[in-house]
């Protein structure tokens, strides 16, 4: 109980403070919503049409801080996070929900994908050290894993994508195609995913791979695998239940971690393939100074970031009775 009680007050501390921030660093920039959009156009504006903006935006120049404040905590139990200026009129929350799910099975099942992957390459490899597969595949990721996305993204457009042509080079979906829940669209979705999914992949498959062989290693030196041995124990069972089960832990906060970003996106790579992605989105909320969106993805990271935290907790004090004692 107590090991629950601290984990949950590192969670509602965390997402307070950030909420706070992410209320007063906009309000302690120059200008606003407003401005930033009349700053595009030349001359003089009617006061009538900036006024009528300020309450689009929801913009109310006497209103006290802690008003504010309060008034933008109600907003975020309900949802309402504001007027997007990259999409005006529509709202940041229709925009962010449009591109959520493009990126979440993007970035997401590569994600998982990779520290499935690697995870299960750096075990067999550190298990049949010297081996083959040791001597092979974790040197050719390593080197992978340092390519930059977007050169590795730029690369494989250029190859796939132009010479060959086997694949479309950017977009998420043909302009043709009818989006809906039918085999044509998600085909053709599945067939715009290969190369920014295949980049992701091969740029982060090597660190789960070269953690998990080191850490596997490591463990492998521990007295309760030689007891394992000398009890007779079957191979697979020690390096199941014994090697793989304590190695892992240490790579679980880096997963959980990585889980928690996937709601931002690979800003480079959405940008590279001009996916529809909420990197892609962030990257426009950036160059078009949108507050608001920026607010709200921000803010969905955050929560993002501190829930697989919170549940790679969890999972360690269930693999490790240890960590309960400690915390």
């Amino acid at each position: 109980m107590r090991f629950v009680l601290r984990r949950l007050g590192f969670f509602v501390v965390t997402l307070w403070a950030a909420v706070t921030l992410n209320f007063l660093i906009p309000r302690l920039m120059p200008g606003n919503a407003v401005l930033a959009m009349m700053s595009r156009y030349k001359g003089r504006v009617n006061p009538q049409a900036m006024h009528a903006l300020q309450i689009a935006f929801g913009i109310k120049t006497h209103e006290s801080l802690g008003h504010a404040y309060l008034t933008y905590l109600g907003n975020i139990a309900r949802g309402h996070f504001g007027i997007s200026l990259t999409f005006f009129p529509d709202t940041v929350a229709h925009q962010v929900l449009q591109a959520l799910p493009w990126t979440l099975a993007l970035v997401g099942i590569t994600t998982i994908l990779g520290f499935v992957v690697g995870t299960l390459i750096g075990l067999v490899a550190a298990w049949r050290r010297g081996g083959v597969l040791d001597g092979l595949l974790p040197p050719i990721f390593v080197i992978t894993s340092a390519f930059p996305y977007f050169w590795l993204a730029l690369l494989s457009i250029w190859l796939f994508s132009i010479k060959l042509g086997w694949l479309p080079e950017s977009g998420g979906y043909d302009v043709i195609t009818t989006v809906g829940w039918s085999w044509a669209f998600i085909g053709d979705a599945l067939k715009h995913s290969i190369l920014p999914a295949a980049t992701i992949l091969v740029t982060s498959i090597g660190g789960w791979i070269l953690t998990m062989r080191n850490n596997t290693i490591s463990v492998l030196a521990e007295d309760y695998v030689r007891m394992a041995r000398a009890k007779g124990l079957t191979p697979w069972r020690i390096m199941w239940a014994y090697a793989g089960r304590n190695a892992i832990l240490p790579n679980l906060t880096g997963f959980a971690m990585s889980l928690g970003f996937v709601v931002s996106g690979a800003i480079l790579v959405e940008f590279v393939f001009n996916y529809p992605g909420v990197g892609w989105m962030f990257l426009q909320s950036v160059e078009n100074q949108d507050y608001a969106l920026m607010q709200a993805l921000f803010l969905l990271i955050t929560v993002a970031v501190l829930v697989a935290i919170l549940v790679a907790d969890g999972a360690t004090a269930i693999l490790d009775p240890r960590t309960r004692d400690q915390a």
